[in-house]
């Protein structure tokens, strides 16, 4: 039977990735069908702004034509088709926890795209110093706290930890001389081991 969904598609997006990793984890890569696009703010995608005003990625169709965007929807989305355990928690406080450790793994990701556009896309004579310091501190506060929640990470692969992961391969990616593992052993020891999961190895952007 062919897919029935489309999903709008970047491998190196960082938010395309954690849904490509819930997929795999959740034995649903089958069901979508993968519409590769490649987009930035000053390159947009008739396609993409077609079905998603925002004109971002991922944004996936379903099978009556309606459709779904923002990672997090989609996650939730998929996370509601599968049989399994749930990758996001259905209530209590183990759901807003997990829900706030992957919305700051998103806004380290955030960061990161920004400080990419400044220093890659931006003219030279146009870049803002003071805003990518900005980005990067955002950066830093948030390793330093994912160090101190590297334990809870640990516990389950699940949104945090999918989300954390993706955030972590987007910024050894595209900003390979932050070094972040000297000052984070712990995640970064944990990020050692989760990184080898198959769902990972499948996804990992390539330049």
């Amino acid at each position: 039977m062919s897919a029935s969904l489309t999903l709008f598609f970047s491998p190196t997006s960082p938010y395309v990735r954690k849904v490509m990793v819930l997929l795999h984890e959740t034995g649903q890569l089958g069901m979508v069908n993968l519409h590769g696009v490649t987009l930035t703010p000053v390159n947009p995608n008739a396609d993409v702004n077609e079905h998603n005003p925002a004109g971002k990625i991922p944004a996936l169709q379903l099978a009556d034509s309606s459709v779904l965007h923002d990672s997090r929807v989609i996650l939730d989305y998929f996370d509601h088709q599968h049989g399994g355990e749930p990758l996001i928690p259905r209530d209590g406080p183990e759901r807003w926890r997990r829900l706030t450790l992957a919305s700051l793994a998103d806004a380290v990701t955030d960061a990161a795209i920004l400080v990419r556009y400044e220093t890659f896309l931006r003219p030279e004579d146009k870049r803002w110093d003071d805003w990518v310091l900005g980005q990067c501190s955002k950066i830093d506060r948030a390793l330093a706290a994912f160090e101190d929640a590297a334990g809870e990470l640990d516990e389950r692969f699940d949104v945090a930890a999918i989300s954390a992961a993706c955030a972590l391969g987007y910024l050894d990616f595209r900003m390979p001389d932050l070094n972040w593992r000297r000052d984070c052993p712990k995640l970064a020891a944990w990020y050692s081991t989760v990184s080898q999961r198959p769902s990972l190895v499948a996804t990992a952007p390539v330049h």
